[in-house]
């Protein structure tokens, strides 16, 4: 029995995620999978009426659930910032969710921006540290709105949470196919002292993988190469900061972010699977948006909880859905959100 909290939150959040479930469903219900899943009252919607972001009482109670699966977090009448390091920051670092995995695939029948490139083209993973790097909060101001100002953000890196990435990278690169070729994404150049313990690591992990192709790439060099050769990419690891961004860019090359999900991972704990986008607060409520990533969340979910055969049906579900040329990608007419889910659940096998 899995037990998944659900956090749909804010925005577009509630519609995709209802969608995800219906193919959850299905999915469950022809592969025998015996699955509870436990709402929260979590986001923009509880703080504006308490104050309250991640109380620990719900705290504790996620920590007894196998997975988490959100929606969105946004709202126009919350500050940026709270919502996003008062939950998703708060469950990343509290779980010690230390990977975030963002496939990048092209599906069949989405268009990406890239001239003469094809699914065959783009299909890699992305491996990004998820609880170290500027993201830990690091820092402090000194004569704040002054015009002597100034502001510290440190970058934190360990050799525990630089190690067991990279691990994680190669182990995965070993089981996505047999390309065998993992890239390392850093600015050794420049961020001399943190990146040279990234490069360090690497290079002494990879001896342990006689088997596997290793590259090193500056940040700035890999954004060039996934527009002009994402072909080159199988997997990548790389720090939080430049995995915030590749990711972002990898989502548009295939095809936007209505179809990128990510996997906040802890391997021996709580993990928790979303779609990248927003809230799009001003498409709330239209069955407008496109639950693609939603269900591609699922797909990841169902994988890590150990379904992997009913994760495969999910995706090739999702697949045989897009290659038909009729599901937006972005946001569709009203009602299509629905109509959408409908049709993938249709196709699981």
């Amino acid at each position: 029995m899995h037990r998944i909290a659900l956090l749909p939150c804010d925005g577009i959040g509630p519609e995709v995620v209802a969608e995800g479930l219906k193919v959850l469903a299905v999915a469950a219900d022809k592969y025998n999978i015996k699955y509870e899943t436990i709402p929260y009252d979590v986001g923009a919607e509880r703080y504006l009426r308490t104050g309250e972001t991640l109380p620990d009482s719900v705290m504790d109670e996620l920590a007894a659930c196998d997975a988490i699966y959100l929606g969105a977090v946004g709202h126009p009448d919350v500050q940026p910032g709270i919502l996003e390091h008062g939950i998703l920051l708060k469950l990343r670092f509290d779980f010690d969710q230390y990977v975030n995995l963002r496939p990048v695939k092209l599906y069949p029948g989405v268009e990406t921006p890239l001239a003469g490139k094809g699914p065959e083209d783009i299909d890699f993973v992305v491996v990004r540290e998820n609880t170290e790097c500027l993201y830990c909060g690091v820092g402090g101001t000194l004569k704040k709105g002054t015009p002597d100002e100034v502001a510290t953000q440190t970058a934190i890196y360990t050799r525990k949470g630089v190690e067991r990435i990279i691990r994680y990278a190669f182990d995965l690169c070993v089981k996505r196919n047999d390309r065998l070729n993992l890239t390392l994404v850093d600015k050794a150049n420049v961020l001399t002292f943190g990146h040279d313990l990234w490069r360090r690591t690497f290079a002494e992990v990879a001896t342990e993988y006689p088997n596997v192709t290793t590259d090193c790439h500056f940040v700035d060099a890999c954004c060039m190469w996934f527009v002009k050769n994402p072909d080159w990419y199988d997997t990548i690891v790389t720090c939080n900061m430049f995995g915030d961004i590749i990711t972002d860019l990898g989502a548009m090359i295939q095809g936007g972010m209505g179809v990128a999900a990510s996997g906040n991972i802890n391997p021996e704990g709580v993990s928790m699977f979303e779609p990248i986008h927003g809230s799009a607060p001003k498409h709330a409520g239209l069955g407008k948006a496109s639950p693609v990533a939603a269900v591609a969340a699922v797909q990841m979910m169902l994988e890590q909880l150990g379904e992997t055969a009913a994760a495969g049906a999910v995706d090739r579900a999702i697949q045989a859905a897009l290659a038909t040329g009729d599901i937006p990608v972005t946001t569709g007419p009203e009602g299509s959100t629905q109509q959408t889910g409908d049709k993938i659940a249709a196709l699981v096998e």
